[in-house]
């Protein structure tokens, strides 16, 4: 009998950890952030990334306790070092801002990339902005272009004006008015005013062709979004 158990499969805890920080969620959705931060700060001592993640959220913007931006890094941190995508590309933000911490650039740059190599759109975004201007690692304005175009394909709205802009520019890409349209309108359809007024600059000068190929690609692309939830962001204002 001994032998039997023995060879029974153990129970995972991260599932059962993953069903406790959902509790935590909708306490949270539901405003009762002391009972959010109740369950989540058990697990989150407990080495889950998720439950860390958000109490570090919690401690970002007050919710429910005082706010502290000092123990929103040590969160964060904790839940980035175990491989947390949003909590890595949050630390990166803090040290771009010096929010809490000394600023660090050549940090947020490291954490930043670490989020964009999996597929994060706003560190993405983030690591772009420093590419750009040369802040904490070498200027690379194709490299940026890359990461714009990264997470624009995945919805991010300040993505697609930026990349927009660059091919209405020929920064950092070949000067292309299809493109530089189809990114501009997605952007422009959420609001994004630099991209609006980008557009109407551009629309001018485009020939009957160009706008029909682009609406065709518009069409294609404007029901793509990013749907993702997860604790709240930090980003530094873009340059």
């Amino acid at each position: 009998m001994s032998t039997k158990k023995a060879k029974e499969p153990r129970p995972k805890r991260k599932k059962f950890a993953a069903a406790d920080v959902q509790v935590g969620l909708d306490s949270y959705m539901a405003g009762a952030f002391d009972k959010a931060l109740e369950i989540w700060v058990p697990l989150a001592e407990a080495g889950d990334t998720d439950a860390q993640a958000w109490v570090g959220s919690l401690y970002a913007n007050g919710d429910g306790v005082e706010l502290d931006d000092g123990l929103a890094f040590k969160w964060y941190l904790k839940s980035a070092e175990g491989g947390n995508v949003q909590a890595q590309s949050n630390i990166g933000a803090i040290y771009a801002m010096g929010k809490g911490v000394p600023r660090d650039n050549e940090e947020a740059v490291r954490w930043f990339e670490k989020a964009a190599e999996q597929g994060d759109a706003h560190g993405q975004f983030n690591l772009a902005v420093l590419l750009t201007s040369g802040t904490g690692v070498e200027k690379n304005i194709k490299k940026a272009a890359e990461w714009y175009r990264a997470a624009a394909e995945s919805g991010h709205y300040p993505s697609q004006a930026r990349l927009g802009q660059m091919y209405a520019a020929g920064h950092g890409v070949e000067r292309d008015r299809v493109q530089a349209y189809l990114w501009l309108s997605l952007a422009a359809q959420h609001g994004i005013g630099t991209a609006l007024k980008a557009l109407d600059g551009l629309v001018k000068h485009m020939s009957s062709e160009e706008k029909a190929k682009a609406l065709t690609l518009f069409d294609q692309w404007r029901g793509r979004t990013v749907g993702k939830t997860g604790p709240s962001r930090i980003e530094p204002l873009p340059s």
